[in-house]
């Protein structure tokens, strides 16, 4: 009988180490955090930060985005469902919709009434409906029965919808105003805690504060200089140099939106998450939570100031004790050692074209109608200006019906188009969508925009820029492109059953969902076609 029962205890024993779950999940995406980051302002970051996730946890030193547009939306898709565009249909933050013949917004539900401010305000119109496949919260939902609770919580709503997925309990975003909002797609009215935090009038009370230097000039050698042509200036101001008077640029526009592109922007969406824990409960019962948190501000700032800025240098320095005082409160909240969490970017961005240019880089930034002029005398020349639709985000759209109609030869276009854009200094290559579909494993670039690529929503053709040409203003910075300096981005694992160490190995992003559903003992997302993170499960 003594058997019988030490058999069926270690049997127990045995099945419940099998099914050992974290209490809660925190993903963090970092909007437009370039892997280098982390080593090029290591010497300034503290030791319970970034530092103490790469030194207590597990780093993939070599992780990419294997499509293109590397953009927020398709980004924090990709990490959640562990699928490409090509799968789960978010191929842009917004795009021309060639099927629709609209442009069309990546969360807009007009079905949906904003929650959190006026019912018919657009900004809280959203929903996730958009999104074609699960994602890894999605199926925490459906495997616990709907028990585990999911919230998202950033600065833009696509970085709070996307990741929360299709049955998350609450997605929030922030409002011109710095209040956080959401969608009658999850309730009518926001929960008392939340509404609570917008009564405090924080994005107020740091606009007054003002956005200053954490630590003395010196310290940030590893930046340009303060005031540079590569910045944007914010009106009143007159340079782009510290301290910036947020109060007078807030009072310039009638609203607070200068807020998001402050690092108060992340410590607002720091605590948002930590009051989402203690007033929801997260982590607390027998069923793993969820909270995706995304920063935006670093975003914001990367497009306004660019990736050489001090601005860019200090938000990171302010984000790393963010992120030191978030583990600490999880340490003290769920437990250290029952929970998991994961660090990456939804993309990197490109060195600013004019700061090359100036240290003799041949290249610059350009203005999208440029190209679009190239087409348009084409069309003009030889065809008829009726034939162009849009170009936009690198995507040619041609009216197709017409040409049948009018019996002119679609091929002969494209190849007129083609040529003429490929004659171009900053052309690469245009691919046509039978290219595209058609596909070549050998063509490294070719891959890359067939898996971010929609024949029902992309357009006829595509095309590559040469490396850090840019469709973009002169000053900060954009991303978008196949190159390494927009696809290479951090990913770091801390936490429950988590092995200390790093590794070089190339890891594509959408193997993060996958191995999430292993460390969950959960179903891997419907699209999924990534793979483990092996290092992960190494002994």
């Amino acid at each position: 009988m003594k058997k019988i029962l030490f058999v069926a205890l270690a049997l127990t024993s045995f099945l419940n180490a099998q099914v050992q779950r974290p209490k809660l999940v925190v993903g963090i995406v970092i909007d437009q955090m370039r892997t280098d980051y982390l080593y090029r302002y290591s010497n300034d970051f503290g030791e319970d930060g970034f530092k103490k996730l790469m030194r207590e946890g597990f780093v993939f030193k070599n992780t990419h985005y294997n499509y293109m547009p590397t953009y927020t939306a398709p980004g924090h898709a990709s990490i959640y469902t562990g699928t490409t565009p090509a799968i789960h249909g978010i191929v842009g933050n917004s795009w021309f919709h060639k099927s629709e013949n609209q442009y069309v917004y990546v969360t807009t539900d007009p079905a949906m009434k904003s929650v959190g401010m006026a019912p018919d305000a657009k900004l809280g119109q959203m929903s996730p409906r958009r999104l074609k496949a699960t994602t890894i919260t999605d199926e925490l939902k459906l495997e616990t029965n709907h028990r585990a609770k999911v919230i998202g919580i950033s600065i833009k709503d696509r970085g709070a919808i996307l990741p929360a997925g299709h049955f998350a309990d609450a997605a929030y975003w922030m409002n011109a105003n710095g209040d956080f909002i959401s969608s009658s797609y999850y309730f009518n009215q926001l929960p008392k805690w939340v509404q609570n935090y917008n009564g405090e009038k924080n994005a107020e009370k740091f606009i007054a504060k003002g956005w200053d230097l954490l630590k003395p000039m010196p310290t940030y050698d590893e930046s340009t200089k303060d005031d540079t042509p590569y910045e944007r200036i914010f009106e009143p101001k007159t340079a782009p140099t510290f301290p910036y008077d947020l109060k007078s640029i807030a009072d310039l526009t009638g609203d607070n939106e200068i807020i998001k592109t402050t690092p108060y922007g992340n410590d607002m969406v720091a605590e948002m998450g930590k009051r989402a824990i203690l007033n929801e409960g997260l982590g607390q019962d027998n069923f793993p939570d969820f909270l995706a948190l995304s920063f935006s501000s670093t975003d914001y700032a990367g497009h306004n100031f660019g990736p050489r800025s001090i601005e860019i240098q200090d938000m990171y320095l302010r984000l790393d004790l963010t992120i030191a005082d978030l583990i600490k409160f999880l340490d003290k909240q769920v437990g250290d050692g029952n929970y998991i969490l994961f660090l990456t970017a939804d993309h990197a961005a490109a060195e600013n074209p004019k700061y090359l240019y100036d240290h003799r880089y041949e290249v610059k930034s350009l203005n999208s109608k440029e190209t679009e002029k190239v087409i348009k005398d084409v069309l003009e020349q030889k065809y008829d200006d009726q034939i162009f639709v849009n170009y936009s985000n690198q995507n040619i759209f041609l009216n197709e019906s017409y040409i049948k109609e009018n019996k002119l030869k679609y091929e002969q276009i494209l190849f007129d188009i083609k040529t003429a854009l490929e004659e171009k200094p900053f052309i690469t290559r245009v691919y046509t969508r039978e290219e595209i579909l058609q596909g070549n494993p050998n063509n490294y670039h070719l891959s890359m925009i067939a898996r971010g690529y929609d024949p029902k929503q992309n357009g006829d053709m595509v095309i590559i820029l040469d490396p850090q040409y840019m469709e973009y203003y002169e000053t900060g910075t954009t991303h978008g492109s196949t190159y390494m300096y927009d696809t290479h981005v951090p990913n770091i694992w801390y936490g429950q059953n988590i092995p200390k160490g790093e590794s070089n190995k190339r890891y594509i992003i959408t193997d993060i969902a996958p191995t999430l559903s292993q460390l969950l003992n959960i179903p891997i997302p419907n699209g999924s076609e990534g793979n483990n993170l092996t290092d992960l499960f190494e002994e």
